[in-house]
């Protein structure tokens, strides 16, 4: 009985949380815009605009569901449930903390690979499904982009998977704290006993990682259709691409989504490289901050803080890079991520036999 309750309220809880996030970083986003642009940005609704995204949700909510009259209906309607759904179900195998994790699974890092490629069919479903030439326009873009960019994504993950030997998310984010015996190898070549923090992240155990982080960080900002690989979108050209003929709660659930999947990212990447839900706070001596800082409450901290600072990046980088072109998107993906991310895979086999094993 009890795990039946638990397996009601956690997804509740999840979706309360990406809806509670969404409120806040559109809010975040508009004020760092403004930031940038050296503009106020929201000041009207509420103090210093803080009520002027929950105005916007309300907007949504009420307005009228509007089908196109010669978009494909079925298609049309169900885009946005399958879009939202694809990214909410990623969170499943995310650990939050110590042990806990919504589904811990030995193929985490798998399922979430497979799971948030069915968002591309959900977009590709919403472009063709509404009859509309910016729409498809839109769709063919964010196909093509995200498709290509999964590769250099996946070689990235296979990098860290050749070091940790893990495909489980809670695994590998034990694996960047002190461990049981009191002892971490530090960049493979050397123990220091009881110290963890920052120096057990994956990053500095194996510093290639650093390069591979950053192929991660650009190739899921280009799955995310971020700024400034933001062309399926492009207000300028495309109105608003796949979306264009959506309003109300469907374009919400197109909202929530989207910011869903750079939390889900975001979260991911503190997992794989980061440290995960690990304090960066490391041992000094008698200054016991690894320790004094572990937990189930300290651990969800570092998790929200590490990833709410990625997604920060990921708002600061859209409002300071322009958009790129189609063939200069295309080039980066094919002839400089991915080939990097061959170069750091190579680098991870080598350093596992010759280093850690």
């Amino acid at each position: 009985m009890l795990d039946t309750i638990l397996h009601i309220l956690v997804p509740i809880a999840i979706f309360t949380f990406i809806a509670a996030f969404t409120l806040f970083a559109v809010y975040a986003e508009r004020k760092i815009a403004g930031f940038v642009q050296d503009r106020l940005g929201p000041m009207e609704t509420g103090k210093y605009g803080s009520l002027q995204t929950i105005a916007d949700i309300l907007k949504l909510l009420q307005k009228e569901l509007i089908t196109p009259s010669l978009a494909d209906k079925v298609l049309f309607r169900i885009a946005p449930i399958i879009i939202f759904v694809a990214v909410f179900t990623g969170f499943a195998v995310i650990p939050w903390a110590k042990d806990f994790i919504p589904a811990n699974t030995h193929t985490g890092l798998f399922f979430i690979m497979a799971i948030i490629s069915i968002d591309a069919l959900g977009i590709l479903m919403a472009g063709w499904g509404s009859n509309n030439k910016y729409s498809l326009l839109g769709s063919m873009r964010a196909i093509a982009q995200m498709v290509s960019y999964e590769i250099p994504v996946g070689l990235s993950l296979i990098t860290v998977v050749m070091l940790t030997q893990t495909l489980n998310l809670n695994e590998i984010a034990i694996g960047q704290g002190i461990l049981t015996n009191g002892s971490i190898k530090f960049l493979g070549f050397w123990e220091v006993n009881e110290i963890g923090g920052f120096f057990a992240w994956n990053i500095f155990q194996a510093p290639h990682l650093i390069i591979t982080y950053i192929i991660f960080f650009i190739a899921t900002l280009a799955e995310c259709n971020r700024a400034p690989f933001d062309i399926p979108e492009a207000e300028s050209e495309l109105v608003g691409g796949f979306h264009t003929e959506y309003g109300g709660i469907q374009f919400a659930f197109i909202f929530l989504a989207e910011y869903a999947m750079m939390f889900l990212v975001a979260m991911l990447g503190v997992v794989l490289f980061l440290g995960g839900w690990n304090t960066p706070l490391p041992n000094i001596g008698a200054i016991r901050l690894a320790d004094w800082t572990t937990g189930l409450a300290w651990g969800i901290f570092w998790t929200l803080a590490k990833s709410l600072f990625i997604v920060g990046v990921q708002m600061w980088i859209r409002w300071t890079l322009p958009r790129l072109r189609a063939d200069q998107l295309m080039s980066l993906c094919w002839k400089v991520l991915t080939p990097l991310a061959f170069i750091c895979m190579a680098i991870s086999a080598i350093w596992r036999i010759l280093i850690i094993a």
